[in-house]
Protein backbone atom coordinates (compact mmCIF):
# COMPACT_ATOMS: atom_id res chain seq x y z
CA UNK A 1 0.00 0.00 0.00
CA UNK A 2 1.27 3.47 -0.88
CA UNK A 3 -0.80 6.45 0.20
CA UNK A 4 1.31 9.19 -1.38
CA UNK A 5 3.32 8.57 -4.54
CA UNK A 6 5.15 11.92 -4.79
CA UNK A 7 8.93 11.57 -4.64
CA UNK A 8 8.69 7.78 -4.45
CA UNK A 9 10.49 5.49 -6.91
CA UNK A 10 8.83 3.09 -9.36
CA UNK A 11 10.67 0.25 -11.14
CA UNK A 12 8.75 -0.93 -14.22
CA UNK A 13 9.69 -3.80 -16.52
CA UNK A 14 8.13 -3.94 -19.97
CA UNK A 15 8.12 -0.14 -19.67
CA UNK A 16 8.47 0.55 -23.39
CA UNK A 17 4.81 -0.18 -24.20
CA UNK A 18 1.47 -1.37 -22.84
CA UNK A 19 0.80 -1.43 -19.09
CA UNK A 20 4.41 -0.61 -18.22
CA UNK A 21 4.44 2.60 -20.23
CA UNK A 22 0.97 3.66 -19.06
CA UNK A 23 1.93 3.09 -15.40
CA UNK A 24 5.09 5.14 -15.99
CA UNK A 25 2.96 7.97 -17.41
CA UNK A 26 0.74 7.96 -14.31
CA UNK A 27 3.83 7.77 -12.09
CA UNK A 28 5.28 10.85 -13.82
CA UNK A 29 2.04 12.79 -13.21
CA UNK A 30 2.19 11.82 -9.53
CA UNK A 31 5.79 13.04 -9.22
CA UNK A 32 7.53 9.66 -8.99
CA UNK A 33 11.10 8.81 -9.96
CA UNK A 34 10.93 6.29 -12.80
CA UNK A 35 13.13 3.31 -13.56
CA UNK A 36 12.17 2.05 -17.02
CA UNK A 37 13.34 -1.39 -18.10
CA UNK A 38 12.59 -3.02 -21.44
CA UNK A 39 14.22 -5.44 -23.86
CA UNK A 40 13.36 -3.30 -26.90
CA UNK A 41 15.85 -0.43 -27.12
CA UNK A 42 13.93 1.88 -29.51
CA UNK A 43 10.70 1.64 -27.49
CA UNK A 44 12.67 2.26 -24.29
CA UNK A 45 14.39 5.33 -25.75
CA UNK A 46 11.06 6.74 -26.87
CA UNK A 47 9.47 6.18 -23.45
CA UNK A 48 12.45 7.73 -21.65
CA UNK A 49 12.40 10.81 -23.91
CA UNK A 50 8.67 11.29 -23.39
CA UNK A 51 8.85 10.94 -19.59
CA UNK A 52 11.96 13.09 -19.18
CA UNK A 53 10.03 15.83 -20.98
CA UNK A 54 7.45 15.77 -18.15
CA UNK A 55 10.21 16.71 -15.70
CA UNK A 56 10.40 13.25 -14.10
CA UNK A 57 13.69 11.75 -12.92
CA UNK A 58 14.25 8.78 -15.26
CA UNK A 59 16.68 5.88 -15.31
CA UNK A 60 16.27 3.77 -18.47
CA UNK A 61 17.84 0.31 -18.62
CA UNK A 62 17.75 -2.09 -21.57
CA UNK A 63 17.59 -5.65 -20.23
CA UNK A 64 16.20 -9.14 -20.65
CA UNK A 65 14.28 -10.01 -17.47
CA UNK A 66 14.82 -13.74 -18.03
CA UNK A 67 18.52 -13.26 -17.27
CA UNK A 68 19.20 -13.27 -13.52
CA UNK A 69 22.42 -11.23 -13.69
CA UNK A 70 20.75 -8.47 -15.73
CA UNK A 71 17.95 -8.03 -13.16
CA UNK A 72 20.55 -8.10 -10.37
CA UNK A 73 22.49 -5.34 -12.16
CA UNK A 74 19.22 -3.37 -12.46
CA UNK A 75 18.76 -3.69 -8.69
CA UNK A 76 22.23 -2.26 -8.06
CA UNK A 77 21.63 0.62 -10.52
CA UNK A 78 18.32 1.50 -8.82
CA UNK A 79 19.89 1.42 -5.35
CA UNK A 80 22.72 3.66 -6.50
CA UNK A 81 20.51 6.24 -8.23
CA UNK A 82 17.36 6.38 -6.09
CA UNK A 83 17.78 4.00 -3.15
CA UNK A 84 15.20 1.28 -2.51
CA UNK A 85 12.16 1.49 -4.78
CA UNK A 86 8.61 1.85 -3.44
CA UNK A 87 6.62 0.42 -6.35
CA UNK A 88 7.99 -2.54 -8.33
CA UNK A 89 5.99 -3.59 -11.40
CA UNK A 90 7.18 -7.00 -12.63
CA UNK A 91 5.28 -6.62 -15.85
CA UNK A 92 7.39 -7.76 -18.83
CA UNK A 93 5.63 -10.60 -20.62
CA UNK A 94 5.42 -12.46 -23.92
CA UNK A 95 2.69 -14.51 -25.55
CA UNK A 96 2.81 -17.80 -27.44
CA UNK A 97 0.06 -20.08 -28.69
CA UNK A 98 -0.51 -23.40 -30.37
CA UNK A 99 -1.36 -26.94 -29.30
CA UNK A 100 0.73 -27.69 -26.24
CA UNK A 101 2.63 -30.67 -27.68
CA UNK A 102 3.68 -28.61 -30.70
CA UNK A 103 5.66 -26.10 -28.64
CA UNK A 104 9.41 -26.56 -28.92
CA UNK A 105 11.88 -26.61 -26.05
CA UNK A 106 12.89 -23.09 -27.18
CA UNK A 107 9.25 -21.92 -26.98
CA UNK A 108 9.08 -23.17 -23.38
CA UNK A 109 12.40 -21.61 -22.42
CA UNK A 110 11.49 -18.23 -23.92
CA UNK A 111 7.99 -17.90 -22.45
CA UNK A 112 8.83 -19.37 -19.03
CA UNK A 113 12.05 -17.35 -19.00
CA UNK A 114 10.31 -14.00 -19.48
CA UNK A 115 6.87 -14.53 -17.92
CA UNK A 116 7.84 -16.62 -14.91
CA UNK A 117 11.55 -16.19 -14.24
CA UNK A 118 11.34 -12.47 -15.04
CA UNK A 119 8.85 -12.10 -12.18
CA UNK A 120 10.86 -14.43 -9.93
CA UNK A 121 14.04 -12.38 -10.49
CA UNK A 122 12.17 -9.13 -9.82
CA UNK A 123 10.78 -10.50 -6.55
CA UNK A 124 14.16 -11.95 -5.55
CA UNK A 125 16.12 -8.77 -6.27
CA UNK A 126 13.78 -6.02 -5.07
CA UNK A 127 11.90 -7.48 -2.08
CA UNK A 128 14.99 -7.59 0.18
CA UNK A 129 15.81 -3.97 -0.76
CA UNK A 130 12.26 -2.92 0.15
CA UNK A 131 12.26 -4.82 3.46
CA UNK A 132 15.61 -3.24 4.35
CA UNK A 133 14.15 0.22 3.64
CA UNK A 134 11.07 -0.60 5.75
CA UNK A 135 13.27 -1.61 8.69
CA UNK A 136 15.27 1.60 8.45
CA UNK A 137 12.21 3.88 8.14
CA UNK A 138 8.86 3.26 9.89
CA UNK A 139 7.20 5.63 7.36
CA UNK A 140 8.40 3.63 4.31
CA UNK A 141 5.63 2.08 2.19
CA UNK A 142 6.28 -0.41 -0.61
CA UNK A 143 4.21 -2.43 -3.05
CA UNK A 144 5.03 -5.08 -5.64
CA UNK A 145 2.65 -5.74 -8.55
CA UNK A 146 3.18 -8.80 -10.75
CA UNK A 147 1.48 -8.98 -14.14
CA UNK A 148 -0.24 -12.33 -14.64
CA UNK A 149 -3.37 -12.60 -16.81
CA UNK A 150 -6.86 -14.06 -16.78
CA UNK A 151 -4.88 -16.94 -18.31
CA UNK A 152 -3.43 -17.35 -14.82
CA UNK A 153 -6.90 -18.21 -13.52
CA UNK A 154 -8.28 -20.03 -16.58
CA UNK A 155 -6.88 -22.51 -19.10
CA UNK A 156 -8.06 -21.58 -22.58
CA UNK A 157 -7.14 -24.16 -25.24
CA UNK A 158 -4.36 -23.62 -27.77
CA UNK A 159 -2.27 -21.38 -25.46
CA UNK A 160 -0.75 -23.87 -23.02
CA UNK A 161 2.69 -22.41 -22.31
CA UNK A 162 1.22 -18.97 -21.72
CA UNK A 163 -1.40 -20.43 -19.34
CA UNK A 164 1.25 -22.37 -17.42
CA UNK A 165 3.51 -19.33 -17.04
CA UNK A 166 0.69 -17.06 -15.89
CA UNK A 167 -0.74 -19.58 -13.40
CA UNK A 168 2.76 -19.67 -11.91
CA UNK A 169 2.77 -15.86 -11.62
CA UNK A 170 -0.56 -15.93 -9.73
CA UNK A 171 0.92 -18.57 -7.42
CA UNK A 172 4.12 -16.55 -6.82
CA UNK A 173 2.06 -13.42 -6.13
CA UNK A 174 -0.34 -15.05 -3.67
CA UNK A 175 2.61 -16.59 -1.83
CA UNK A 176 4.52 -13.30 -1.87
CA UNK A 177 1.47 -11.55 -0.35
CA UNK A 178 1.29 -14.13 2.46
CA UNK A 179 5.06 -14.22 3.03
CA UNK A 180 5.27 -10.42 3.26
CA UNK A 181 2.38 -10.36 5.75
CA UNK A 182 4.44 -12.65 8.02
CA UNK A 183 7.37 -10.24 8.23
CA UNK A 184 6.12 -6.67 7.67
CA UNK A 185 3.11 -4.35 7.57
CA UNK A 186 4.94 -1.86 5.34
CA UNK A 187 5.31 -3.81 2.09
CA UNK A 188 2.58 -5.72 0.27
CA UNK A 189 1.79 -7.18 -3.14
CA UNK A 190 -0.87 -7.44 -5.84
CA UNK A 191 -1.40 -9.50 -8.96
CA UNK A 192 -2.70 -7.97 -12.20
CA UNK A 193 -4.93 -10.32 -14.21
CA UNK A 194 -5.89 -8.51 -17.41
CA UNK A 195 -8.17 -10.02 -20.03
CA UNK A 196 -7.87 -8.92 -23.69
CA UNK A 197 -6.48 -5.37 -23.70
CA UNK A 198 -4.85 -3.68 -26.72
CA UNK A 199 -1.11 -3.83 -25.88
CA UNK A 200 1.90 -5.21 -27.77
CA UNK A 201 1.51 -8.67 -26.18
CA UNK A 202 0.15 -10.34 -29.31
CA UNK A 203 3.23 -9.15 -31.23
CA UNK A 204 5.76 -10.18 -28.58
CA UNK A 205 7.61 -12.37 -31.08
CA UNK A 206 9.16 -9.06 -32.28
CA UNK A 207 11.48 -9.30 -29.23
CA UNK A 208 12.18 -13.01 -29.38
CA UNK A 209 15.95 -13.71 -29.26
CA UNK A 210 17.38 -14.91 -32.57
CA UNK A 211 18.55 -18.22 -31.14
CA UNK A 212 14.99 -18.97 -29.95
CA UNK A 213 13.24 -18.22 -33.25
CA UNK A 214 10.89 -20.98 -34.47
CA UNK A 215 11.76 -22.55 -37.80
CA UNK A 216 8.20 -22.66 -39.11
CA UNK A 217 5.03 -21.95 -37.09
CA UNK A 218 2.57 -24.87 -37.02
CA UNK A 219 -1.02 -24.51 -38.16
CA UNK A 220 -2.29 -24.36 -34.57
CA UNK A 221 0.26 -21.62 -33.78
CA UNK A 222 -0.83 -19.54 -36.77
CA UNK A 223 -4.49 -19.98 -35.74
CA UNK A 224 -3.59 -19.02 -32.16
CA UNK A 225 -1.75 -15.93 -33.38
CA UNK A 226 -4.73 -14.82 -35.51
CA UNK A 227 -7.18 -15.34 -32.62
CA UNK A 228 -4.89 -13.48 -30.23
CA UNK A 229 -4.42 -10.56 -32.66
CA UNK A 230 -8.18 -10.27 -33.07
CA UNK A 231 -9.05 -10.56 -29.37
CA UNK A 232 -6.29 -8.21 -28.19
CA UNK A 233 -6.90 -5.69 -30.99
CA UNK A 234 -10.64 -5.47 -30.37
CA UNK A 235 -10.34 -4.97 -26.59
CA UNK A 236 -12.52 -2.10 -25.35
CA UNK A 237 -10.58 -1.52 -22.11
CA UNK A 238 -7.36 0.41 -22.78
CA UNK A 239 -3.91 -0.13 -21.27
CA UNK A 240 -4.27 3.34 -19.69
CA UNK A 241 -7.50 2.21 -17.97
CA UNK A 242 -5.70 -0.82 -16.57
CA UNK A 243 -2.74 1.27 -15.38
CA UNK A 244 -5.14 3.47 -13.41
CA UNK A 245 -6.62 0.34 -11.82
CA UNK A 246 -3.09 -0.66 -10.78
CA UNK A 247 -2.51 2.63 -8.96
CA UNK A 248 -5.97 2.51 -7.36
CA UNK A 249 -5.26 -1.03 -6.14
CA UNK A 250 -1.89 -0.03 -4.63
CA UNK A 251 -3.52 2.87 -2.76
CA UNK A 252 -6.32 0.57 -1.51
CA UNK A 253 -4.03 -2.41 -0.79
CA UNK A 254 -6.20 -4.54 -3.08
CA UNK A 255 -4.58 -7.83 -4.11
CA UNK A 256 -6.44 -9.03 -7.23
CA UNK A 257 -6.60 -6.46 -10.03
CA UNK A 258 -8.96 -7.23 -12.94
CA UNK A 259 -9.35 -5.35 -16.20
CA UNK A 260 -12.66 -7.14 -16.91
CA UNK A 261 -14.39 -8.11 -13.65
CA UNK A 262 -17.18 -9.70 -15.73
CA UNK A 263 -14.72 -12.43 -16.83
CA UNK A 264 -14.68 -13.78 -13.28
CA UNK A 265 -17.73 -15.89 -14.11
CA UNK A 266 -15.48 -18.21 -16.12
CA UNK A 267 -13.11 -18.53 -13.15
CA UNK A 268 -16.04 -19.51 -10.97
CA UNK A 269 -17.02 -22.22 -13.46
CA UNK A 270 -13.44 -23.57 -13.39
CA UNK A 271 -13.37 -23.61 -9.59
CA UNK A 272 -16.73 -25.40 -9.54
CA UNK A 273 -15.23 -28.00 -11.93
CA UNK A 274 -12.42 -28.52 -9.41
CA UNK A 275 -14.69 -28.58 -6.34
CA UNK A 276 -17.07 -31.06 -7.93
CA UNK A 277 -14.30 -33.10 -9.57
CA UNK A 278 -16.13 -32.79 -12.90
CA UNK A 279 -14.36 -32.67 -16.25
CA UNK A 280 -13.32 -29.20 -17.43
CA UNK A 281 -16.26 -27.22 -18.82
CA UNK A 282 -16.18 -26.34 -22.53
CA UNK A 283 -14.49 -22.91 -22.60
CA UNK A 284 -16.64 -21.94 -25.59
CA UNK A 285 -20.00 -22.82 -23.99
CA UNK A 286 -20.97 -19.10 -24.00
CA UNK A 287 -19.91 -18.74 -27.68
CA UNK A 288 -20.25 -22.21 -29.24
CA UNK A 289 -19.60 -20.91 -32.76
CA UNK A 290 -16.01 -20.03 -31.74
CA UNK A 291 -15.34 -23.56 -30.52
CA UNK A 292 -16.85 -25.06 -33.67
CA UNK A 293 -14.72 -22.81 -35.89
CA UNK A 294 -11.52 -23.62 -33.97
CA UNK A 295 -12.16 -27.39 -34.10
CA UNK A 296 -12.93 -27.21 -37.78
CA UNK A 297 -9.78 -25.19 -38.52
CA UNK A 298 -7.59 -27.63 -36.60
CA UNK A 299 -9.18 -30.78 -38.02
CA UNK A 300 -9.16 -29.90 -41.70
CA UNK A 301 -6.02 -30.65 -43.67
Amino acid sequence: MITNFKGKTAVLTGAGSGFGLECARIGAKLGMNLVLADVQQDALNQAATELLATGAQVLAVQLDVSKAHEVEALGRAVQQRFGAPHFVFNNAGVGAGGLIWENTAQDWEWVIGVNLMGVAHGVRVFTPMMLEAAKADPAYQGHIVNTASMAGLLNAPNMGIYNASKHAVVSISETLYQDLALVTDQVSASVLCPFFVPTGISQSHRNRPLEAQPVQPTKSQLIGQAMSDKAVGSGKVSAADVAQKVFDAIAANQFYIYSHPQAIGSVQVRLEDILQARNPTDPFSHKPELGVALKQALRTE
